[in-house]
């Protein structure tokens, strides 16, 4: 009986976590469908508004990278609950900003938060189930990157519509108060991990197979942000979609990307390389069509391809966490902090690279080589051998001293 209770509570643990997740991408991506109305308001061109989501990204990166070797000891309820009122102050002071400076201030308050959040929730995953239950709990976790898309940015896109931009980060800020409360009554009591240190960090580097899974994963989500950064913009030019078509249409693709989790969590625990390289093709092809045949698609074939697009990288971002998390072994908080600035850092990057290339081109080139980073990411992943189908005992072992004090 006690058994089950603690169970029971691990998994309301993780659900907070997702919830979390959920507000922290929010925050980052709502840019993403109020570029636009950001542009017109502070007189900026598309393409340097999109900067506000680079900036975040790497400043992120960084974030990650320093809460790995300073605040791993630290206690998670308060740690994660302070983070998201850190966030909830970026978001606040965002919606008050006059100038673009103001508001790339605010975002880097913002960002500072968002990086440690991001690399503490990855680990705790594997403190609070068995290890073969890690990819479940992760997909649940970082499920709520697919529902920011599905609820964060089209009800921020909506928001901005009808009620400007500002309006949109002052929802994002209330949001993240109440997140905050939710994750201060519901995380059990999980003390810190080891410290992380260069040594640390430099023996995740010199392991060729995370380089090789690394290198995948650069790719792949840098050419999925260099799209769809500038989804808003490219929808905008359709000729088959009215604006008032394109908040729906990010929640088409959002919520594919929610199901596709729910459909693939048990399956990536026994198949993960399987499911990765499917959802990297599916992935490539629909950005390829939406390039190629963008005038010819028309409503019902954008939707669908957004659908396709949406579901597929979903389950990309979940497999390839998991994918570390069941590498790691007793280098899980290293190899995930790691894996978080490269995230955030490949956000940035291709945030830029297809701002770059909006200045030389149209949006439908953007998406082209997009298509073709993502098929590459794919054929890399074929070169890997698949990981164990569950996390090592010594993973676990690792995250031993952070089990819930019940």
């Amino acid at each position: 009986m006690a058994a089950q209770k603690t169970s029971w509570r691990n998994w309301v643990a993780v659900t907070a976590l997702g919830i979390g997740s959920f507000t922290i991408v929010t925050s980052e991506l709502a840019p993403i469908g109020l570029l636009s109305g950001i542009g017109d308001d502070l007189g900026i061109s598309t393409s340097q508004a999109g900067l506000i989501v680079t900036l975040y990204a790497w400043i992120a990166a960084a974030a990650a990278l320093f809460s790995a070797m300073v605040l791993s000891r630290a206690p998670r309820r308060p740690l994660l609950t302070a983070l998201m009122l850190i966030l909830a102050v970026s978001s606040g002071a965002a919606a008050m900003a006059g100038s673009f400076p103001e508001l790339m201030g605010a975002r880097v308050i913002g960002a500072l938060s968002h990086g440690a959040f991001w690399v503490s929730i990855g680990i705790v995953s594997t403190q609070l189930v068995p290890p073969h239950r890690v990819g479940l709990a992760t997909s649940i976790i970082f499920g709520g990157v697919s529902a920011a898309s599905v609820l964060g940015v089209p009800l921020a896109s909506l928001i901005g519509t009808g009620e400007g931009w500002r309006t949109a980060f002052a929802a994002v800020s209330a949001l993240s108060f109440a997140v905050a409360l939710i994750c201060g009554m519901t995380l059990p009591k999980l003390p810190g991990s080891q410290s992380v240190g260069f040594s640390d960090m430099g023996r995740v580097l010199s392991n060729s197979r995370f380089l090789r899974i690394f290198a995948a994963a650069v790719l792949a989500i840098t050419a999925h942000f260099m799209a769809f950064t500038y989804i808003e913009p490219y929808l905008h030019v359709q000729s088959a979609i009215k604006p008032s078509f394109i908040a729906p249409l990010l929640l088409a693709f959002g919520g594919a990307g929610l199901v596709a989790n729910i459909v693939t969590g048990g399956l990536i625990d026994r198949r993960l390389k399987q499911v990765l390289m499917v959802s990297l093709s599916v992935a490539s092809g629909a950005l390829w069509l939406l390039s190629s045949s963008a005038n010819m698609l028309g409503l019902s074939g954008t939707v669908l391809m957004l659908i396709l697009w949406g579901g597929a990288i979903a389950v990309v971002m979940v497999s390839f966490q998991t994918w570390i998390l069941k590498e790691a072994g007793v280098d899980a908080l290293p190899a995930s902090a790691i894996y978080v600035a490269i995230f955030n850092l490949s956000i940035g990057l291709g945030a830029m690279i297809g701002a770059f290339i909006l200045t030389l081109a149209e949006l439908s080139q953007i998406f082209f080589i997009a298509a073709t980073a993502t098929a590459m990411g794919a054929f890399l992943i074929v070169l890997i051998a698949a990981p164990a189908t569950a996390p090592s005992d010594q993973q676990m072992a690792s995250g031993s001293d952070g089990t819930a004090d019940m």
